[in-house]
């Protein structure tokens, strides 16, 4: 069987509003995508509301509706009561008129449907005296106490919904006609295909609306007031009990809407605590003229209800009541094959999310379950995962950072906008001969480092990169870099020290000017020596010259 609820996987954001609104919890998360879990879904129809994304579609019955107009039978249409809430100041004839303009054969009110219900209902109390009776109008309600809640299928009331039993009568008037349910509901699409052969196709009032708009038809805004219609009144909460005479003694008769109400009421059902009494039930607050094709688009609880009253008349349709077998539908259980780990289980799970105590236990609701224990139990049916814990990621995230944070040799200095210090790390303490990071977070960058480029950082929005500081308060050189974080609107500053390294530099250069120095002295000095012993062998030089000469002169003369 098709779901009647589908997803647009691309547009599924992780933000898990769909899990927190469902009161079943009936989807699952895996790859970062929502996924609905058929088996324990009660089409309320939260998630299509909620959904930011307009991820979850409501699968289209226009097509199918198409098709059995084209078929040549006659195609009758059962109004649900609540459309004088949804087409303000539209009557039921308008509503005939321009659904015959579409190729309708008919269209009808489901209140008669419903008026045949509620006389069952009073049946039930006064003949068969029934202790518990839980009406069975609302699908989604049905589903709920099918899947979830088995053991109270005897208290829910074996009746056709309005919708079944009037289309049953169509049917049973009109030869060969083809039945189309239109309403503001999910789950009545899932229940005309979980009871073949009375509903042969459901629409809900915005594919009604963008089919007229397709074929330019607009109903007339024309009411004639009918006083024998006082089952028009179902939609809203309460509407049941309206047209109920009420009058069995030692009964209590009761209203729930909205399913989370409704569980509770299942729950002191479960305990025992309940007795001779009738419980009206509906998924939807406000009743179906709250319903999830009408709240996403026409939410005025006031007005659709006030819409709906005025439309309605004081006393019954006039039909044709058919026996109690013609009346009848079976419930049965609907299994969700889902498994309940044990505490130690539980326990494991709750550790792999981080949490080891009950006071780690924060039950914030962030990932869509009531409790911490809640999400655990869905992780070990494969629902969930851990990674959707917020308080888990993030306190991974900020460990992981502070790890990095506390061991990285290199300074750390994030300011923001009014370049006021946000955080420091150890290194940059360090550097700056800073006893603790409370000494100045808050305060002005500029008690600390030169605020010039950071300025310019946050003027241009182009960071600094490795450019070598002298910091000469702490006596210290930097490669200092800054850059901008445009998400956060703040400047993170990452620093070098390359003082040992800058000094190294310094003695080298100390060291290649001494030697420069004491070359130069030896070559001096190496300069001096050559030319005094030049000067000495000149002299020598000169004398010989002078002796020799006397002497050869002396030869000479002899």
């Amino acid at each position: 069987m098709a779901h009647a609820l589908t997803l647009k996987k691309s547009n599924c954001k992780n933000c898990y509003k769909c899990i927190r609104h469902c009161p079943v919890k009936s989807i699952r998360f895996s790859g970062n995508q929502a996924h609905i879990i058929s088996e324990e879904c009660i089409l309320c129809g939260q998630c299509f509301v909620v959904c930011p994304q307009n991820a979850k579609e409501i699968t289209d019955g226009t097509e199918k509706t198409r098709m059995l107009l084209m078929s040549g039978e006659p195609v009758v249409a059962s109004i649900a009561p609540s459309f004088a809430a949804n087409y303000e100041g539209v009557g039921i004839e308008s509503m005939r008129e321009a659904l015959k303009k579409l190729g309708f054969y008919d269209a009808e009110e489901t209140a008669l449907g419903a008026t045949m219900v509620k006389t069952e209902y009073e049946r039930l109390l006064h003949e068969e005296k029934r202790d518990i009776v839980i009406s069975s109008c609302c699908h989604s309600i049905n589903l709920l106490i099918q899947k979830h809640f088995p053991d109270l299928l005897p208290y829910l009331a074996d009746v056709l919904s309005p919708m079944q039993a009037h289309c049953t009568d169509i049917k049973k008037r009109i030869p060969n006609a083809k039945t189309v349910f239109i309403g503001p509901c999910v789950s009545k699409k899932d229940e005309a295909e979980a009871y073949p052969d009375i509903v042969d196709a459901v629409l809900t009032f915005e594919e009604l609306t963008n089919w007229f708009k397709a074929e330019n038809i607009e109903p007339e805004k024309k009411i004639v007031k009918n006083e024998n219609s006082r089952a028009r009144f179902f939609p809203t909460t309460g509407g049941i009990l309206k047209t109920m005479s009420l009058d069995e003694p030692d009964y209590t008769y009761m209203a729930l809407d909205g399913v989370e109400n409704c569980i509770a009421a299942l729950k002191d059902v479960e305990n025992g605590n309940i007795h001779k009494c009738f419980i009206e039930m509906s998924a939807c607050p406000g009743s179906c003229v709250g319903g999830p094709v009408m709240e996403k688009y026409h939410r005025s609880p006031v007005k659709d209800y006030m819409s709906v009253a005025n439309f309605a008349g004081k006393n019954d349709f006039a039909v044709d009541m058919p026996d109690s077998n013609g009346m009848r539908k079976d419930f049965s259980y609907i299994s969700t094959n889902s498994k309940i780990p044990n505490d130690h289980e539980i326990k494991n799970i709750l550790k792999q999310m981080g949490k080891t105590r009950p006071d780690q236990e924060l039950n914030c609701g962030s990932c869509g379950y009531n409790t911490c224990r809640e999400k655990a139990i869905a992780i070990y049916q494969g629902k969930a995962e851990i990674s959707m814990c917020l308080p888990f990621l993030k306190e991974k995230a900020e460990n992981f950072s502070d790890i990095i944070s506390r061991n990285t040799p290199n300074g750390l200095v994030v300011v923001n906008g009014m370049l006021e210090v946000q955080q420091i790390n150890q290194a940059a303490l360090k550097m700056m001969n800073l006893r603790f990071a409370t000494d100045v977070l808050g305060e002005n960058v500029v008690r600390i480092l030169d605020p010039i480029p950071f300025i310019q950082v946050q003027d241009t929005g182009m960071g600094i990169f490795n450019q070598r500081t002298y910091l000469a308060e702490y006596d210290r050189y930097v490669e200092q870099t800054i850059v901008p974080d445009n998400d956060s609107a703040l400047l993170i500053c990452f620093m070098h020290d390359v003082t040992d390294e800058e000094k190294e530099r310094e003695k080298k250069e100390a060291i290649s000017r001494q030697t420069v120095e004491v070359a130069d002295k030896v070559v001096d000095k190496q300069m001096r020596i050559v030319q005094e012993i030049a000067s000495l062998l000149g002299e020598t030089a000169a004398e010989t010259k002078i002796a020799l000469s006397k002497l050869k002169e002396s030869i000479t003369d002899e």
